[in-house]
């Protein structure tokens, strides 16, 4: 049995909370007037995650933490659930910092690191526990190269807007065809 410590009310009272019941369980449900979106913290449930989201094939994406979701303003969060044998097409997210937790599966993330003056393709196998930073406005592509198993990915933005930009190829310096 665990015991955790009970929310207290400004007076040093003990205040008890229904989890479980509502979207807000533990605000009082006598009318009055709900609190703003940023004045207070959102739980948003595993079965509650939003599918109207922009849609790639192969790759089903569910907001969690967005502006309509909860009201956050610079950041937006949620799941990717990769296909097997799924390829994105090669593309950057312009301003949008994006980080990236591996849940299950192993997808591939493919950039071109043309940092010693020379581009070289770079595959990042990652596995479950992961985490990849993309930087804004960096070409790349995720791949889930497994035949049978989809690969699950949580991702945070810095925007809330999911920027695509498509490209014709990772690497577009002098010299590329």
């Amino acid at each position: 049995m665990s015991t955790s410590p009970s929310p207290t009310d400004p007076a040093g009272g003990s205040r008890a909370s229904c989890a479980g019941d509502g979207f807000h369980p533990h605000l009082p449900g006598d009318g009055a007037a709900a609190a703003p979106l940023r004045a207070r913290l959102h739980h948003v449930r595993a079965g509650e995650l939003d599918g109207d989201t922009a849609q790639t094939g192969g790759m089903r994406r569910f907001a969690a933490i967005s502006g309509r979701t909860v009201g956050s303003e610079k950041l937006w969060m949620g799941q990717t659930h990769v296909a097997p044998a799924t390829a994105s097409s090669d593309h950057h997210h312009g301003d949008s910092e994006t980080a990236i937790h591996v849940v299950s599966g192993h997808p591939e993330f493919v950039f071109v690191d043309d940092s010693s003056g020379e581009p070289v393709e770079v595959r990042l196998r990652t596995g479950p526990g992961d985490y990849v930073f993309v930087p804004p406005f960096v070409p790349h592509r995720e791949e889930n190269p497994d035949p049978e198993e989809e690969a699950v990915v949580v991702i945070a933005r810095s925007t809330q807007e999911a920027v695509v930009v498509n490209l014709p190829s990772l690497y577009a310096g002098p010299g590329a065809d």
